[in-house]
């Protein structure tokens, strides 16, 4: 089977294109590599044969139609997005124009060619929109997001999300193409870009700089590691049902003050400090993010009974997990923060 997967060398995208082509799978990489986005992160995959990179914008709409007329997918994992809240809060247009204008033209483009197919082909043929818990903007204390909470996105990130989740309903409502959408928390792991809490602490500890945390860090997000989302994404693909939402989630609710803790705990372990110093000295409380969402929790219920689905990670093992990975890998983050100087951004001045 061939797949393209979009922003394939972005975090997720890239976990997933490594567990695909570990099992065999055909797959075609889009990706436009924008300031995030990694080669690296694709470089070393165990069938290089099978696998082919395509620098593209997925808003192109003639390059991605004549993408599709080319590979003649199965199927499609769109996670091609821009994704940094801060980076929304102080310049909304980018995210307009590759979360929503992106997903029309990917979404105009899939229904061209599946109509093209035969019956078979229909009927095979799979379009899985890969989007985030923001949509749903705050969660009530003791509640949990589940498939049918309401939308009610309070950044421009999340806004620009919920629109491209609508859009892929509305194509499979109106016109049949098959949809499926998945909804996640707040993925951790090995390459991820360090604008993100988790690597932004952990290099910033090993650089001795401050440990930025917004307002009082008891911001509460669900945590799960990237590995486990990838894993979750695939069995969507293969067992999901037509026009479902699915929401994943590893049950991984954490105060972001929390897991600060906990890394600088971890790094103590690993690189300990010639002077004794505990990194969780670096901690500095700073103002926090404009419209910050308090607490984001999911109940991952119908993706576990529905698709047999569970993490293999929990918060504990896989924060030890990544925290190893980047002291293992100061190379790959010397290169990825070349033209990223971790400073502030998203206040909205």
């Amino acid at each position: 089977m061939t797949v393209i997967v979009t922003g394939g060398a972005g975090f997720i995208g890239s976990a997933l294109v490594r567990q695909l082509n570990a099992a065999g799978e055909r797959v075609v990489t889009v990706d436009k590599l924008t300031y995030a986005a990694n080669l690296d992160n694709i470089a070393d995959l165990p069938h290089p044969e099978l696998h082919r990179f395509v620098q593209l914008d997925i808003c192109d709409r003639k390059g991605i139609g004549a993408l599709y007329a080319e590979v003649k997918p199965q199927a499609v994992y769109h996670l091609a997005a821009e994704s940094h809240v801060d980076r929304s809060i102080d310049s909304p247009a980018p995210f307009i124009e590759t979360n929503v204008t992106g997903t029309l033209v990917l979404l105009e483009a899939a229904l061209e060619y599946w109509r093209g197919l035969d019956q078979a082909g229909k009927a095979a043929f799979r379009h899985l929109q890969v989007s985030t818990d923001e949509v749903y903007g705050d969660a009530e204390p003791g509640s949990f997001f589940t498939e049918n909470s309401p939308y009610k996105p309070n950044s421009p990130y999340a806004a620009s999300k919920a629109s491209s989740d609508h859009l892929a309903r509305a194509f499979g409502r109106t016109y049949g193409l098959p949809i499926l959408v998945t909804n996640c928390g707040n993925n951790y792991g090995p390459y991820q870009f360090p604008e993100k809490l988790i690597p932004l602490m952990i290099l910033n500890a090993l650089d001795g700089k401050g440990l930025p945390v917004y307002g009082q860090g008891d911001q509460v997000r669900d945590w799960i590691h990237v590995e486990d989302h990838a894993a979750a994404l695939q069995r969507v693909m293969q067992a999901g049902r037509v026009g479902e939402t699915y929401l994943i989630g590893a049950r991984g609710t954490r105060q972001n003050l929390e897991i600060v803790h906990s890394l600088c705990a971890l790094l103590d372990d690993f690189a300990p400090q010639p002077t004794g110093r505990k990194y969780a000295e670096y901690i500095r409380y700073v103002a926090d993010r404009p419209g910050h969402d308090k607490r984001y929790a999911i109940d991952p219920t119908k993706c576990e009974t529905e698709l047999g689905w569970q993490p293999v990670y929990d918060v504990t093992s896989g924060l030890r997990q990544t925290v190893k990975w980047y002291l293992d890998n100061a190379a790959w983050c010397q290169r990825a923060t070349q033209a990223y100087d971790r400073g502030r951004i998203g206040l909205a001045k």
